[in-house]
């Protein structure tokens, strides 16, 4: 269990575990169905991204405070940090494929989708790419589980195309950046997801990345959508909103959790960009 009562999963089920550079893992939703029974609690991963690919059945999915009606097939990528769960009807069974951040940061130049947000598509099965990313990812699976000799160079070069497939399903989500733009707005971003509570300013978040005022918003801008202080607003109200959906914490106690030291500040930081009261927000979700 996480400090913010949200669980943290190794892979779902197990706890966090130190994990070995380039670290991989692939396996199917019906491998734990003993388990899961068919509903996954929301949970997150503190250090790989997961590619989830429906090939079955129907279901609800959730990422964050958004959730899909989807029938097979459908396909989600969701970065190290990012709540999601699920429901499913029997039979349901998707190829689940983890990966560590540190081989994501090496696949990001050689795949079209941006690795920092999360992404889910369905519908239109008979788009060509369906076909390509059902093929892709059963090739993944079937490497992993033989284990032959050099599938550490191969399985790499195949996440990298499974996940340009997902970019096609879903070019809304794609917003292409420069790669030097793109690692800087990464190691932003765990910086943030690091230091939220600690109301950093924004001169110690450009010292820690060893950059510019200039190079560092230019970074923020180009692939996170906003600038530094609005990032770290953003991720102090994404977490705000995990704690009032997930957890039974009061009001008061999530304010000092993301750093407010005034919960009544907090309330107005929080209806400001959501249109109303945290309480009032987290009973229409629990309610709907």
């Amino acid at each position: 269990m996480s400090e913010t009562g949200i669980p943290d999963f190794f892979v779902y089920g197990e706890p966090v575990r130190p994990l070995d550079v380039g670290f991989l893992h692939v396996e199917t939703v019906l491998a734990r169905s003993n388990i899961h029974l068919g509903q996954v609690a929301a949970h997150k991963h503190p250090q790989m991204g997961q590619i989830t690919y429906w090939t079955s059945g129907s279901g609800t999915y959730r990422i964050e405070d958004r959730a899909w009606d989807f029938s097979a097939p459908a396909v989600s990528f969701v970065p190290s940090t990012i709540v999601h769960g699920f429901s499913i009807g029997p039979g349901t069974d998707a190829i689940v494929v983890s990966v560590a951040d540190d081989a994501l940061a090496a696949l990001a130049g050689h795949s079209l989708l941006p690795l920092d947000r999360p992404v889910f598509a369905d519908g239109l099965p008979r788009h060509a790419a369906w076909k390509k990313l059902a093929t892709v990812l059963e090739m993944i699976a079937a490497e992993y589980a033989e284990a032959q000799a050099g599938n550490d160079k191969i399985l790499p070069s195949l996440i990298a195309v499974a996940l340009s497939h997902i970019a096609r399903l879903a070019p809304a989500t794609v917003a292409a950046a420069p790669s030097s733009d793109a690692s800087l707005a990464m190691g932003l971003r765990r910086l943030v997801d690091a230091h939220f509570r600690d109301n950093w300013p924004v001169d110690r978040y450009v010292a820690t990345l060893a950059t510019t005022p200039h190079l560092v918003d230019k970074a923020a801008h180009a692939v996170l959508g906003s600038g530094v202080k609005r990032v770290v607003s953003e991720r102090r109200l994404l977490e705000a909103k995990r704690l009032l959906l997930f957890t039974v914490r009061t009001v008061e106690d999530i304010a000092y959790e993301i750093g407010f030291d005034d919960p009544a500040y907090f309330s107005r930081f929080f209806r400001e960009r959501i249109g109303e009261a945290p309480a009032a927000w987290r009973r229409k979700q629990l309610q709907g």
